[in-house]
């Protein structure tokens, strides 16, 4: 059985092929990072704000970006076969709960199984709700998140109240375990010589050393293991033909199904992974705190799926997405001064949009960005401090700020959201 991918074009070559050859999005990407590093040392020059590109700021962004990034994930699952998940927030709930239960009894694999296994009993539940009857996609998911937070309460009552061990009707027991963590070899072990150079404050090369340093050093396996499965998503959605099964389902149901694509099959499998990768950036959480608490994942399933939207669901553009919100969070946690700073970083970035907008006789859009980054500068020249009330929701504005200069060029699924029913068009 052979079915033919009309919606997207691919190069023959493959990704690693393009960057060892120096394929043009290989460049850009490099020139972009690049560009990034410097525009951030830039700032922190300025500014006099060493948080900013610190390893310990470096360390908590990675850290608070990969639950962020398995949400997204999740999301990218369903949504490529074209089920809207609303619910990611719910499963996240469920994934948290999960490994709080297991975590406190059996340590940090058992916290795994149980976060990913209830995420993936809520994707079931959606994938029943959604393919198999029908409901409205969003109704569906919205139904999830206040049912999964009901659940979990309930649990806790259950299972938490008067528990020998220790917990309540708001939390669990601490988790026995955690799971084990290393430094990278050469750059963090032995004679710190990362954070030598980092102490220096030195331009350019300071920074680059404070980043290197901060996701390195006291990395956990399971971390590096999340952050693995942003290539592997890509391989098996874009090189593998149960991929190409999968987003045809998301783009063509009905041309899929002619062709004996499974659609139903595929949107179950693809919504209950998206479960189980959303259980399991609640299971992060729970690393982090070594406990279970309610409300713990406190709107990150919501900000999965704007990373997802950012990313253009893609795997390495959601990356993007949750690594800027987990920096943004981490900032906010280092420093609330440094948080300041971010409005100079921020005028840079708009001034440049304005340039590049005037270039391609964009008037309107050229002017709109060059006002607000008057703002933002006028704004980092006039402030000395933020309230705590702003600072707290710094990581929520600047993910909305990036959504609002990146959505002229989103492209969904063409059958994303759409409940289908074999035999109608």
């Amino acid at each position: 059985m052979t079915i033919v991918q009309t919606t997207e074009t691919r190069p023959s070559r493959g990704p690693i092929t393009d960057l060892l050859t120096g394929g043009g999005k290989a460049r850009r990407i490099t020139w972009l990072i690049l560009g990034g590093l410097v525009l951030f040392s830039i700032v922190r020059t300025l500014s006099g704000e060493e948080a900013l590109t610190s390893s310990s700021t470096m360390s908590a962004a990675l850290l608070l970006a990969v639950p962020i990034g398995l949400a997204a994930l999740g999301g990218l699952f369903s949504e490529r076969a074209g089920v809207v998940n609303i619910g990611l927030e719910g499963m996240m709930i469920l994934g948290t709960w999960g490994a709080g239960f297991a975590g406190y009894q059996w340590g940090w694999g058992a916290a795994l199984v149980g976060g990913v296994l209830f995420g993936a009993l809520g994707g079931l539940l959606h994938a029943l709700a959604t393919v198999t009857f029908g409901v409205d996609h969003v109704v569906s998911g919205v139904a999830i998140n206040i049912l999964a937070a009901g659940v979990a309460r309930f649990l806790s009552e259950l299972f938490y109240t008067d528990n020998p061990a220790g917990g309540g009707v708001t939390q669990s027991p601490p988790v026995s375990s955690k799971p084990p963590s290393f430094s990278l070899p050469v750059l963090s072990s032995g004679p710190d010589l990362l954070g030598d150079l980092e102490q220096k404050h030195w331009f350019l090369l300071s920074d680059l050393a404070g980043v290197l340093r901060g996701v390195t050093s006291g990395v956990a396996v399971v971390t590096v293991l999340a952050v693995l499965l942003i290539p592997v998503t890509y391989l098996v959605l874009w090189r593998t033909s149960f991929g190409l099964r999968l987003r045809s389902c998301g783009e063509n149901p009905a041309a899929a199904d002619s062709l004996g694509v499974p659609v139903y099959r595929m949107k179950y499998i693809a919504v209950i992974i998206s479960g189980g990768l959303a259980g399991l950036g609640g299971v992060f959480l729970v690393f982090i705190a070594g406990i279970y608490r309610e409300n713990q994942t406190n709107g990150r399933g919501f900000i999965g799926l704007a990373a997802l939207i950012f990313g253009n669901w893609r795997p390495g553009g959601l990356a993007a997405g949750a690594g800027l919100f987990g920096y943004a969070d981490a900032l906010q946690l280092r420093s609330r001064t440094a948080v300041v700073a971010l409005l100079l970083l921020v005028a840079f970035m708009l001034a440049a949009v304005a340039v590049w907008q005037a270039t391609r006789r964009r008037t309107l859009q050229a002017v709109l960005a060059a006002v607000v980054a008057g703002v933002a500068l006028a704004g980092y020249l006039t402030i000395d401090e933020l309230p705590p009330g702003i600072v707290s929701f710094t990581p929520h504005l600047t993910t909305l700020l990036v959504l609002s200069l990146a959505s002229q060029r989103l492209r969904m699924p063409q059958a994303d959201g759409l409940v289908y029913r074999r035999g109608e068009s």
